[in-house]
């Protein structure tokens, strides 16, 4: 949100510069995310000064050219050369001297020495619109007072440069979204801690000037509509904004209209409070109605989209058909335009979660809606309409018609909140004395209304909608008084805690992600919100498990995940789109779940849905590119899978523990489930197939996996770490080349030969693989290597060869194993 600093200065004085502003703001939790200097006219006429007309002569080459002289101030006459039609002796002018620059837009020009038609120029003399103090171009600026010559045109025109301070606003302090907000906690901050000064609040002798001519107003959903307040004006006259409205507006980024609109948007931005204002001629039947239409109603807002109403859209209508969708956008139709000249004026206060809901259905975002989906005051719409009103009249002219429509149903008192001193003094960690607080509490404009031992009864002004707890009190003063005024204690008391199994996880996921990240991995974090396509016609991961968002952003964003697999897949598009192939990326991140047979009681809200936390790994590309001494390699499963064996080994978790059984579903085209001896399931990793690469547009192979990490954790926390002396004897490697069938698997080889011998093998690995010329049909070679140790004694030849036997045997019983 734009802050200016001399509209600021409207509310409330301060001798403070923009930094020290900025810091103030910042310090009380409005944080200002920088300043920049703004300037009613670009450039600010720097180099422009008032001349006086000394001679002024036709130019001997041209027809429509003078030659002048000018007396600039500077004591010796200036020799401009002048094509205006109006230009003369004894006037005084504005003249651009050499060096000036000048700007026309995004354009801009420097005021050079020249020679036109074979005679020199110094400079030139200005018409409005080439200093940007008007429109016309019809001759030279001609002043009637009289005016010294070399005086700044800046100071003749009384130009001001202006501080424009960007206030970034949390989402609970909708009351300092406007320039009298943020003065009301300027104010009670400089209360604290400089000169006071009061603030300066809005007021208006009020009066209606004819009785007759009111349009009748009727609120339908006092539920949606918390106060309505409104009032006729006739006979207005549309037309420019004066100058220093339209510097206000200019200053703070709002693009100027007309007055009537200009009013309305000097209103929001100064004190907060939508108005909307709406053509007589278009109210028909001179009512105004606040009530729903009906589904699919059709209405076309300003910006020229037909929509489609839902039967939960509050509509403010005439007495036929809608006119605008109250607390968002007007309507085509009834706006104010330049042939307007009766107008209906609506300050109003709508419930923020209608009018939420209905901005994210129709996927409008105003700064009327910004407002009343956090909070409007209810209690200061008919000040802001008197207020505005007035303006109207002063600015457009016209006559109020009948007193102010007011209908305020369900009067909206002040919160109300007990504060006890000692819990102050506990929360902040520090005795502030109860007359400070108490003059913090008045200058915030908490009312005291009762005391009692050791507390005060508060009454909270109802434009705070975040301020209903002590807590919440406790803030507001705490800010006030100045985070830094409180002092860090000399000693820490603190109790000595054991390590839990969340503390173990993170540190295991930070190990993880070292390990990951050493070996060329990046970490990726992407949105817990996804699409629900993306589970449509799953029969693994179906729609109906999904979590689904009540008021979704859009329809990109409208389920929780179910797996980190497809935020990944849009990481990988997105880097492969930029000529970026070769990616490996892991993330920890959690899926949600809905159970659709679970039922949510008052006991049990939450019994359907679920969440655990998943790692997941993509690689896609070259695992190795190409280089003086090696060429490039595509990255392949059993790449996939090494990081997967090493990440469990990391963990201490055994690939003894692990059977990896081969899959094929709807996510992977060749993939591996990877469960425990025992049959609990880890995770899946594999190579993803070609219907889910086409989601995200990916035409390249991917490699995925991904693990239940809650469950890995618990696995790896079982594992205790104990120290072994170094072995006193040398390993024994044993090679055998075996001939199987081409549907026996690695594992299977590994399981037999770690069950024929448990207490002396060490290791079994395969290091050749040979399918083809040869062999028979339907076979394949694996060469493994076996690796035995008796860490006592030295084996002996006849251990030895009893040990490689019996292994012999159980491959060649269980698996059909020959030796070649």
């Amino acid at each position: 949100m734009n802050i200016s600093y001399n509209w600021l200065k409207q509310y409330v004085d301060f001798n403070l510069t923009p930094d020290e502003l900025s810091a103030a703001l910042t310090s009380i939790g409005l944080e200002t995310g920088g300043i920049e200097e703004v300037e009613s006219i670009r450039g600010g006429l720097r180099g422009v000064v008032i001349g006086k007309v000394l001679t002024c002569d036709i130019h001997p080459n041209s027809d429509h050219l003078h030659i002048t002289t000018v007396n600039l101030g500077n004591g010796e006459p200036t020799q401009i050369v002048c094509g205006a039609p109006n230009v003369a002796a004894g006037q005084t002018v504005v003249v651009a001297t050499v060096g000036t620059t000048l700007y026309d837009g995004d354009n801009e020009f420097k005021i050079k020495k020249s020679k036109i038609r074979g005679v020199e120029s110094f400079g030139m003399i200005c018409a409005e619109d080439e200093i940007g103090v008007g429109k016309s171009h019809d001759g030279i600026i001609v002043i009637d007072q009289e005016v010294a010559p070399g005086t700044p045109a800046a100071d003749y025109y009384g130009l001001t440069s202006d501080y424009v301070l960007e206030v970034d606003l949390t989402p609970n302090r909708i009351d300092a979204a406007s320039h009298f907000g943020v003065a009301r906690d300027l104010a009670a901050w400089m209360s604290q801690h400089a000169e006071a000064s009061p603030l300066k609040r809005p007021t208006s002798a009020f009066k209606v000037d004819r009785k007759d001519g009111a349009v009748e107003v009727t609120v339908k959903n006092e539920e949606a509509c918390t106060r309505y307040s409104g009032l006729t004006i006739r006979g207005v006259k549309v037309q420019e904004s004066p100058e220093w409205l339209r510097n206000r507006l200019n200053a703070i980024g709002q693009r100027p209209i007309n007055n009537i609109v200009d009013i309305t948007n000097y209103i929001l931005q100064g004190f907060g409070q939508p108005l909307h204002c709406f053509d007589l001629a278009h109210v028909k039947g001179d009512k105004v109605i606040v009530k729903t239409c009906p589904e699919g109603t059709p209405f076309v807002t300003l910006d020229g989209v037909e929509r489609k109403l839902d039967s939960r859209d509050l509509m403010i209508c005439n007495a036929e058909e809608p006119m605008c969708i109250a607390g968002v956008f007007g309507g085509l139709e009834s706006g104010v335009t330049e042939k307007t000249t009766d107008v209906f004026l609506e300050s109003a206060c709508f419930h923020p979660t209608w009018i939420r809901k209905t901005a994210r259905r129709h996927g409008l975002n105003t700064d009327a809606s910004f407002r009343y989906e956090r909070g409007v005051d209810p209690n200061g719409t008919l000040n802001m309409l008197k207020v505005a009103a007035l303006l109207i009249k002063e600015l457009a002219g016209g006559e109020i018609c009948g007193e102010p429509v007011d209908i305020y149903p369900h009067e909206v008192k002040p919160a109300e909140v007990e504060l006890e001193y000692g819990y102050l003094r506990d929360l902040v960690g520090k005795d502030i004395p109860e007359d400070t607080v108490d003059s913090i509490l008045r200058a915030l404009e908490i009312e005291i209304r009762g005391r009692h031992e050791g507390g005060v009864s508060l009454a909270v002004p109802t434009y705070r909608v975040d301020v209903t707890r002590p807590c919440d009190v406790v803030e507001d003063v705490l800010r006030i008084y100045g985070y830094n005024n409180v002092e860090i204690s000399e000693s820490l008391q603190t109790s000595l805690s054991f390590k839990s199994v969340t503390d173990s996880s993170d540190d295991l996921r930070r190990l993880i992600s070292e390990q990951l990240t050493a070996c060329g991995f990046n970490e990726i974090l992407n949105n817990s919100l996804t699409a629900e396509s993306y589970y449509t016609d799953s029969e693994l991961m179906p729609a109906d498990r999904c979590v689904k968002l009540m008021n979704p952003l859009s329809s990109d964003l409208n389920v929780m995940r179910q797996t980190l697999l497809y935020g990944g897949l849009e990481s990988l598009a997105h880097n492969i789109n930029r000529r970026e192939s070769d990616l490996m990326f892991y993330e920890f991140g959690n899926v949600y779940f809905r159970n659709p047979a679970a039922e949510s009681t008052a006991e049990a809200p939450l019994a359907p849905y679920s969440e655990t936390a998943h790692m997941a790994i993509w690689m896609t590309g070259n695992f190795t590119a190409a280089s003086w001494n090696s060429t490039a390699r595509e990255v392949t499963v059993y790449d996939l899978k090494a990081i997967v064996e090493n990440i469990l080994d990391r963990m201490g978790i055994s690939s003894r523990e692990i059977a990896l059984n081969t899959m094929k579903d709807e996510i992977f085209a060749a993939g591996i489930s990877v469960d425990t001896r025992s049959g609990k399931h880890l995770g899946t990793m594999g190579i993803l197939g070609k219907s889910v690469l086409k989601k995200a547009d990916i035409k390249q192979d991917v490699m995925y996996a991904e693990f239940d990490w809650n469950t890995l954790v618990k696995l790896s926390l079982k594992k205790k770490v104990s120290f072994t002396p170094l072995p006193k004897t040398q390993p024994v490697n044993r090679d055998l080349a075996l001939l199987l069938d081409k549907s026996v698997t690695m594992e299977q080889v590994e399981t037999t030969v770690r069950e024929s011998e448990r207490r002396l093998l060490r290791g079994v690995s395969l290091f050749d693989v040979y399918e083809g010329k040869n062999l028979p049909e339907g076979k394949k070679s694996y060469a493994i290597s076996i690796v035995l140790q008796d860490e006592e004694k030295t084996m002996t030849d006849k251990q030895i060869d009893g040990i490689m036997n019996k292994i012999i045997e159980n491959l060649k019983k269980r698996l059909g194993a020959e030796l070649r």
